[in-house]
């Protein structure tokens, strides 16, 4: 079993921020990859924490696999369209059926409800087996 690489999330993410030309403190809301899986969803946020640092306790964070589940090479589409329309529409999706969260899962997973609030930006992650990586941020254009 090939173990997911914290650095290489981490990586990926700094990258699309400074693509961005972006801090993380401008980052609202963060779909995650979120496959619903002990190991990957532990290595996401750990990964995330050590991204955003101290600001990860503001981020609003959702896995749309929850409500789509995982569509393979199409998720990473899917999700970059809620994304940008969780921008667009100043409103976040929620993780549905999230009632027993991990306690080391301890960000805020917008459980099973959506949320309406300022969303800035948007940031969503595709992670892979085998450390392939894709983070994609999306701006509010005011």
């Amino acid at each position: 079993m090939t173990q997911p690489s914290i650095e290489g999330q981490v990586r990926a993410m700094q990258v699309a921020l400074a693509d961005a030309e972006m801090s993380t403190d401008f980052v609202d809301y963060l779909n995650a990859h979120g496959t619903g899986t002990q190991l990957n969803d532990l290595t996401e946020t750990r990964a995330i924490r050590k991204c955003f640092g101290p600001y990860a306790d503001n981020l609003a964070v959702s896995s749309t696999k929850s409500m789509h589940g995982h569509l393979v090479g199409a998720a990473g589409a899917l999700e970059l369209i809620i994304s940008t329309m969780a921008v667009v529409r100043q409103s976040v999706p929620p993780t549905a059926h999230l009632d027993d969260p991990d306690p080391e899962c301890d960000l805020d997973y917008v459980p099973n409800e959506g949320r309406d609030m300022r969303v800035r930006a948007a940031m969503t992650n595709s992670f892979a087996v085998g450390g392939t990586a894709g983070v994609l941020v999306i701006r509010h254009p005011t």
